[in-house]
């Protein structure tokens, strides 16, 4: 504006106070409109916190297990070959059949051996007839001694051939004993109970028999039930064994029959129970191992000798334990490690000492507390530091 004079512009007092408040509302109007514009923008660059299921440790009481790679023998094995020789008439078993003791496996042809009895029982008669004669000579000369019809010497004589004729007779009655029993040993039968293998002899061929391990083999039988598992137990358990007995903590296997656990190839759990029968008296040199045997009940046969199996022996004295799944168990390097949730809601990676599977659940011995937030699903999800949402699973499971 011109002043009064013309010469000078100026503003009138109202005007100006007119012009600053409306550079305040202005500068107001801005900032909101930039708080405004910036608080939602924040608020979606934030990601919601992850969800995951969190559960507590398991607490209760244990026992350890360890675990080796066993082999299956059979309790009692035998091969069968025959005591005397001669040609095959027959086999008399399936192969790969179960056989009880006393059935008949083989027959051999006893006609030789019959013709020998036969024999043997002719010479038994014989010496019997003679035995019978030197008792009537004596009785005579007895008799005759007395009224000096014949001297001392022909009864000393007649004394000495009727123990002469006995001696014949008992040699004639073995002749005829060994006969027999050379003919019962024509038909050869199954010394135990089990299943016999295939037959390697065929009707027709010639077989040798003897007594000293010469004789030709004929098949072999095992038994089946009970069945042993052979195992090989390393020095350093041994030794944890030793002190366990040492400590009145763990029965030792030599005195206690300890419980074993089987599982057979291609099972996920045990199947089979038993229990511990023979410690070996020395270690191998070789291998640094102790061999170690249990027993095993085999009722429906199915354990064939020479199978391989997973045996789990007592290892510890029953003790309390924190278990939780063993999915929840992470590596880090050479590390393991659970992620448990903070009060705050956040994620820390705990370092723990494991232990073993226990129907299912890990045995953590070090790192973690009863009453630990551990998560169990979505550990994927889950980042050190950053907060989660938390979701409770059934105690020791996953949702």
């Amino acid at each position: 504006m011109i002043g009064p004079d013309g010469s000078e512009p100026y503003v009138k007092k109202h005007d100006f106070v007119q012009l600053r408040h409306y550079a305040i509302a202005g500068l107001l109007a801005a900032s909101f409109a930039l708080a405004g514009c910036g608080q939602p923008a924040s608020q979606a660059s934030a990601p919601p916190p992850a969800p995951v299921t969190v559960a507590q440790p398991v607490k209760r009481t244990v026992t350890d297990w360890d675990e080796f790679t066993g082999r299956f023998e059979a309790v009692e094995e035998v091969q069968v070959r025959p005591r005397v020789g001669g040609f095959v008439n027959s086999v008399e078993f399936q192969d790969g059949a179960i056989v009880r003791q006393g059935d008949l496996l083989y027959v051999i042809d006893p006609r030789p051996f019959e013709a020998v009895a036969e024999q043997a029982d002719g010479q038994l008669s014989d010496a019997r007839a003679k035995v019978e004669l030197a008792k009537r000579e004596l009785d005579r000369g007895l008799n005759l001694v007395q009224t000096s019809a014949v001297s001392e010497q022909v009864v000393d004589q007649r004394r000495q051939a009727l123990q002469a004729a006995h001696a014949a007779e008992v040699q004639a009655a073995g002749a005829l004993k060994a006969a027999r029993l050379n003919i019962e040993f024509t038909h050869v039968t199954a010394p135990l109970t089990g299943r016999v293998s295939r037959h390697l002899v065929s009707p027709g061929n010639l077989v040798q028999g003897s007594d000293n391990g010469a004789s030709t083999l004929l098949t072999s039988i095992v038994t089946l039930d009970p069945i042993y598992v052979y195992f090989d137990m390393d020095e350093a358990t041994f030794i944890k064994y030793s002190k366990l007995w040492f400590e009145g903590k763990r029965p030792s296997s030599r005195d206690t029959a300890n419980p074993v656990q089987v599982t057979l190839a291609g099972e996920t759990k045990a199947s089979r129970e038993g229990t511990i029968n023979f410690l070996d008296n020395r270690l191998d040199v070789s291998t640094g191992t102790l061999r170690s045997r249990a027993v095993i009940k085999n009722t429906d046969l199915s354990i064939l000798p020479g199978q391989f199996g997973r045996v789990r022996l007592i290892g510890s004295a029953p003790y309390e334990a924190l278990l939780i799944p063993d999915v929840a168990v992470a590596t880090d390097q050479s590390r393991k490690i659970v992620f448990v949730v903070k009060p705050d809601d956040t994620v820390e990676a705990r370092p723990v000492v494991l232990g073993p599977l226990d129907d299912g659940l890990r045995v953590i011995r070090e790192g973690l507390k009863p009453d630990d937030r551990v998560i169990v699903n979505g550990i994927q999800r889950a980042r050190v530091g950053a907060k989660v949402a938390p979701q409770t699973a059934p105690a020791g499971g996953k949702s």
